[in-house]
């Protein structure tokens, strides 16, 4: 003992210090630790049946923004994906061109989980069979409907997109369907319905009776709230984000988030530029664009793609990835660059939306491959990224956790088990 102080004691508090020192968690292991543990859930992938054959598929690294080996790289657990067809003329032929596109997808989609790569990704139908494929190491599929345009007129449809997978369903998309009115008729206030038809009004309950999640991103917010008052089953966004932040008519307003909280559904906070911060994006748009007409111009193309013919839009296209690394050379000899739409911006939602609503409520999408996609998150391989803002944010594991899929599958639950307790009534 020298000075009244004990050697040992001296050692050994150093030591415990250092070791204390050691277990200390720096916020990027945090967020790494806490996106290793969660399971991930982006309820908005599109998808093109180009990308699902033997030759070219998901299991390969694609042009995509979405594949195999991009969802490994970044922990992206469970995408669902989209069986997308655009809004056209309400008769039968329309709906008979529609119908043959919207199969093509479903039996994309099959054919990639069932043929392609079934060791690496399955297709859920419920919330046990996605937790059930997660914990067995595989990537998981499931299948939503965005726009109900190709059944027709046909109610029998829905059990059947309900067999072949589908587990939510949008009436329209952009343009008033035989369902419902779209978001679009807020540009010239012209509206087809005043909401839902009547067959959309029947297409509600039999949702609700066959368990499929209602999915109201681009409705109106007419259409919305009817279809909240007549479904017996929570709803959800599958992809928009807030418009008190972003003033877009694909967003949802307060009246419309409480409506969906009191409903008990979710919001799924969607990663598209337009959608987070209009003017922002317009200004770095207004600016790339151009960029990539110097870049396509110093390569001989015309770069005004509206114009080109036959051939030419082909060598366009096929110089497209020449045009964007000209583009990038420029950008990084230039001082003045307008800032992109980031992650930064995407958690602003989340932020507005979970603070307007509470966590229960809101969710997370990309829109990946059909428009999504932002500084940060720009394809599946960034989607650590997202966690790592919403550490920053000062989100806790649970809620993260809850914001990444449990409030999405806590709303399929639901759904499912309203449609039990109707089929037993």
């Amino acid at each position: 003992m020298k000075n009244g102080i004990c050697l040992f004691c001296i050692v050994t508090l150093f030591s415990c210090k250092g070791e204390k020192e050691k277990t200390i968690e720096s916020l990027d292991d945090r967020a790494k630790r806490i996106h290793e543990n969660t399971m991930t859930v982006d309820t908005h992938i599109d998808i093109n049946v180009r990308n699902f054959t033997e030759s070219r598929n998901y299991s390969q690294r694609l042009d995509t923004q979405v594949d195999l080996p991009k969802m490994s790289e970044g922990g992206l657990d469970v995408a669902w994906l989209i069986v997308y067809t655009g809004q056209d003329s309400l008769n039968p032929n329309g709906y008979a061109i529609a119908k043959a596109n919207a199969m093509a997808k479903f039996d994309a989609i099959h054919r990639l989980c069932k043929k392609i790569a079934p060791e690496k990704i399955g297709l859920a139908l419920t919330s046990d069979d996605v937790r059930k494929l997660y914990s067995e190491g595989k990537k998981v599929a499931l299948i939503g409907v965005e726009n109900a345009y190709p059944m027709g007129e046909d109610l029998s449809n829905f059990k059947k997109y309900h067999e072949l997978g589908a587990r939510y369903i949008s009436l329209a998309h952009n343009g008033h369907s035989q369902f419902c009115d779209s978001h679009t008729g807020e540009a010239d206030n012209i509206w087809l319905h005043n909401g839902l038809s009547d067959l959309g009004k029947e297409a509600v309950k039999e949702m609700n009776k066959l368990g499929i999640m209602i999915d109201v991103s681009h409705t109106s917010k007419e259409a919305m709230k009817q279809m909240i008052q007549l479904s017996k089953a929570p709803i959800i966004a599958s992809h928009s984000s807030a418009r008190a932040v972003c003033d877009h008519s694909r967003n949802l307003d307060d009246e419309q988030l409480k409506l969906i909280k009191e409903n008990g559904g979710v919001v799924q906070t969607v990663a598209l530029h337009a959608y987070l911060k209009a003017e922002k994006h317009a200004k770095r748009t207004a600016f790339m664009e151009a960029i990539y007409q110097k870049a396509a111009d110093s390569l001989g193309l015309r770069s005004q793609l509206d114009t080109l013919e036959g051939g030419q839009r082909e060598a366009f296209y096929k110089n497209h990835p020449r045009i964007m690394t000209i583009s990038k050379e420029m950008m990084s000899r230039m001082k003045e660059v307008p800032p992109a739409v980031n992650v930064s911006d995407f958690v602003d939602h989340i932020d507005y939306m979970v603070d307007f609503m509470g966590i229960d409520y809101v969710g997370i999408s990309s829109d990946f491959d059909g428009g999504g996609g932002i500084e940060g998150w720009s394809d599946a391989s960034e989607t650590f990224n997202v966690t790592l803002e919403l550490v920053k944010r000062g989100y806790t594991e649970s809620e993260i956790a809850q914001l990444w899929g449990g409030n999405l599958l806590r709303v399929l639950d639901e759904v499912q088990k309203t449609a039990e307790k109707l089929s037993e009534g």
